[in-house]
């Protein structure tokens, strides 16, 4: 996981995103979320360091306490950009059920350039390879599978695809950054043309092709399907 680096707001050194003590003047930090982008910013902060939004803390609301798959103990329900999730205080992740993770996707969509005749791809990001291990979900407990949000974001969350996914410390930004600069789309040409290339020379209905599939993109009810579809797995957990 790459969290990132942000600034001390004692010293002004630069620290992991993730991190409880400031290595320079050992102040102790606490992260806490930005409600626009979902970036994490230390206490303290008045400005997000991601976006430049007013720093604001989430507000409780009444949903039954969760447990963090990360072992953490209870996490708290929150009013968070908008939108109802699962924080939790201890390691800062976050818990988000399939609707409202589609529901702040879509709002984020990017689809002009996409239906031009020329589309910008999003490079692949390459994945950090580090330890797995598979954490619970934490409305049915059974263990999540480790996915590659959009084939090509680089960025590794644990989905239970019944119920939600599990974003650790900033992974959300990343998520909805990824997003809003077109790389869902891009992500989702970039599937097409491997197809092409696999299956030989282009005839004329592949000028078309982007535009057809990208189109339900779009939409709201389209866009489940199409979220699926570029969701692809990186780790599986055995059946055994």
């Amino acid at each position: 996981m790459d969290a990132g680096t942000l600034n001390c707001p004692d010293c002004g050194a630069g620290v992991p995103a993730n991190a409880t003590e400031c290595s320079f003047c050992h102040a102790r930090l606490a992260t806490i979320g930005c409600e626009k982008c979902f970036g994490m910013v230390f206490v303290g902060s008045r400005h997000c360091q991601h976006c430049g939004a007013p720093v604001k803390s989430p507000t409780d609301r009444d949903a039954a306490p969760l447990q963090c798959p990360r072992r953490c103990g209870e996490m708290r329900g929150v009013r968070f950009g908008g939108a109802d999730m699962w924080e939790c205080r201890a390691c800062s992740g976050l818990w988000v059920d399939n609707a409202t993770l589609e529901g702040l996707i879509a709002a984020r969509l990017k689809p002009a350039a996409m239906l031009g005749t020329g589309i910008a791809m999003v490079p692949p990001t390459p994945v950090k390879l580090q330890p797995v291990q598979y954490a619970p979900c934490p409305q049915c407990r059974t263990l999540m599978n480790r996915l590659n949000f959009a084939h090509t974001s680089g960025i590794i969350v644990d989905v239970c695809t019944p119920h939600g996914t599990w974003f650790d410390a900033d992974e959300l930004r990343r998520v909805v950054e990824f997003v809003a600069r077109g790389g869902l789309e891009a992500a989702h040409a970039h599937g097409l043309e491997e197809v092409r290339l696999a299956s030989g020379p282009p005839t004329p209905s592949d000028q078309v092709t982007i535009k057809k599939v990208v189109k339900p993109l779009l939409t709201r009810e389209g866009f489940s399907l199409t979220f699926s579809i570029l969701t692809s797995y990186v780790q599986s957990r055995s059946k055994g």
